[in-house]
């Protein structure tokens, strides 16, 4: 799509890349650039795998533009909340990735995934907001109470603790623990099991089973947009 997200798709799969700086910052043009590389997928009917780089998933939102003002900070996290709220309902199934820390806005997309993939290593997968000054906005305890275990829920999202991968599986933001060379080969082959689901079939259970998530969250999201951070 853009040297933000890179598309790759082959065999019915579509891996979406993060790539903005060290720490693949989430910036109103990258969040652009990820949902026009999920119409692209869509289009494709492509199962997705969404991958950062070597070492980090990504590390949250651009601080650069959520220290330019409320009201730029409130726009960025809104069109963030709309996006892992689309991730939730995408048709297709979406695998991340996770090649190593995922942080605050990072640790979200992986709560709005359907299969979570980490790697073994003295990484992170934590929602700091609390520890870097900010109240945590409702759309984010939303996403977090359900996907989380209750005790992880209260000890991340109000204590900020941060989960080694092997954790974070317990936790509830993770599914799998690998060798980081075994990754993508993993991912892929999750992808390959996927395609043995009905396509239809899965989305309309998907948004059976997060029906009452997802209206919470357009409630949360709606309530963020109107409030301060």
């Amino acid at each position: 799509m853009t040297d933000l997200v890179a598309y790759q798709f082959a065999d019915g799969i579509a891996t979406l890349t993060l790539s903005n700086g060290k720490v693949n910052a989430l910036s109103p043009d990258l969040i652009a650039a990820f949902n026009a590389a999920l119409d692209q997928a869509e289009k494709d009917r492509a199962i997705v795998i969404l991958t950062g780089s070597p070492g980090i998933l990504s590390g949250g939102y651009d601080l650069k533009v959520m220290t330019t003002g409320p009201e730029n900070a409130i726009a960025l996290v809104t069109a963030g909340s709309k996006l892992t709220r689309r991730m939730l309902a995408h048709p297709f199934p979406i695998i991340a990735a996770c090649p190593g820390h995922a942080i605050a806005k990072g640790a979200f997309l992986l709560l709005a995934s359907d299969y979570r993939i980490g790697v073994d290593g003295p990484f992170s997968i934590c929602l700091n907001e609390v520890q870097i000054g900010m109240t945590m906005h409702h759309a984010g305890i939303e996403l977090a109470r359900d996907r989380l275990s209750n005790a992880a829920f209260q000890r991340s999202v109000n204590n900020a603790e941060a989960f080694t991968p092997q954790a974070a599986v317990d936790a509830g933001f993770l599914d799998k623990v690998v060798p980081a060379e075994e990754l993508q080969a993993t991912a892929l082959a999750t992808a390959q099991q996927m395609k043995k689901l009905n396509m239809t079939a899965h989305r309309n259970t998907k948004l059976k089973v997060r029906k009452a998530m997802l209206e919470r969250l357009d409630q949360a999201i709606e309530a963020d947009s109107m409030g301060t951070l």
